[in-house]
């Protein structure tokens, strides 16, 4: 496993991330604490959850894995999120400072520990000013419940507009943005990612395999069925596969990663998620395995080594579809200037 800063932090972490929003939903406590044991085995010291991942429940697993192990507990470092309602109250959602301080003491006690090293902002809340929320985070930071902050979901404006309110005020600045990002969902490249680069901010991307349709699981033109995501909610989860099966740019992205897979000897889940290591501004993957045997797997990819003309090829072939303008090669000249000026 390799390793790199935590965004613009002076802290180090794995550059693959142990998500653990299955946890108390779709792996018991066993289960997860197996998983967590075959992470740190390979190297893995970054956990990610939230404290709306099984109403808590995931807090409280990792909680107990993290008594149970004192001294491997000394390496991990640890980031969950607050925002969304844990709780039917007007306050017990948002990003509120009334509804942080709650969030972030139970997170707290659900975890078993009296700091936090990454609180991250699950999304963007439009009903409280930027500048409350950034106070917060400044205080708890001051007052050594968290470590540092990031944000998860946030736009590119967002993120700008929170960075540059957190220098204006002389408040600790965020080190992380948290998006969706995979070889099939590339859209973040067209705001997020230069607002992060331009910020200096650490991308932890979720969801890197969009959905498991990178690890080669379908099959064109055929429903799956049995255990998959689409039980959870089969009509609107078949409707999403519909509209991905018929999406040409979808096979092709598969094509080129089956390809490259061929060439390393890696399976596809691997090829995918080490085109994102390669990506700029990615500090950490967060992989979302249900079983040992997936994860496994997934952190094989610390271990491939792309060539440049593999992560061009694959870049390629994932090319998101855009209108021409602003994102299009017409805004994009308009852009850039050539240093010798002139037509």
């Amino acid at each position: 496993m390799d390793y790199r800063n935590l965004g613009n932090s002076g802290a180090v972490v794995s550059e693959l991330t142990l998500g653990t929003m299955t946890f108390g939903a779709e792996a018991d406590e066993a289960t997860s604490h197996t998983l967590i044991d075959t992470f740190v085995e390979h190297g893995g010291t970054f956990l990610d959850t939230a404290d709306v991942y099984s109403a808590g429940v995931s807090e409280t697993i990792i909680g107990r894995w993290l008594k149970a192990h004192p001294t491997e507990a000394q390496q991990i470092v640890l980031a969950t999120k607050g925002r969304f309602p844990m709780g039917d109250g007007p306050n017990d959602v948002g990003l509120s400072r009334r509804h942080l301080r709650s969030a972030l003491d139970a997170s707290l006690t659900r975890l078993g520990v009296d700091h936090i090293d990454l609180y991250q902002m699950h999304a963007w809340d439009a009903l409280t000013p930027i500048d409350e929320t950034l106070r917060f985070l400044d205080d708890a930071a001051a007052a050594g419940k968290i470590g540092y902050y990031g944000f998860s979901n946030y736009l590119g404006w967002q993120l700008t507009k929170a960075v540059h309110r957190a220098i204006a005020l002389g408040l600790v600045p965020p080190v992380t943005l948290q998006p969706q990002y995979s070889l099939l969902v590339r859209d973040i490249e067209h705001e997020v990612v230069p607002a992060s680069l331009d910020a200096n901010i650490g991308l932890l991307p979720w969801s890197p395999l969009g959905g498991g349709w990178l690890t080669g699981k379908y099959e064109r033109d055929v429903a799956p069925t049995g255990a998959s995501r689409l039980g959870e909610n089969p009509e609107r989860g078949m409707e999403a596969w519909a509209a991905r099966n018929a999406d040409e740019r979808t096979w092709r992205i598969l094509d080129a990663v089956t390809a490259v897979a061929g060439e390393t000897g890696a399976t596809k889940s691997q090829v995918a998620i080490a085109w994102l290591l390669a990506q700029p501004a990615v500090t950490s993957v967060i992989l979302g395995a249900r079983t040992v045997e997936q994860l496994v797997d997934n952190i094989g990819a610390s271990g491939v080594d792309l060539s440049v003309e593999q992560v061009s090829r694959l870049s390629d072939a994932s090319a998101p579809t855009i209108d021409d303008y602003p994102y299009g090669t017409a805004g994009v000249a308009q852009r850039q200037r050539k240093i010798t000026g002139g037509r």
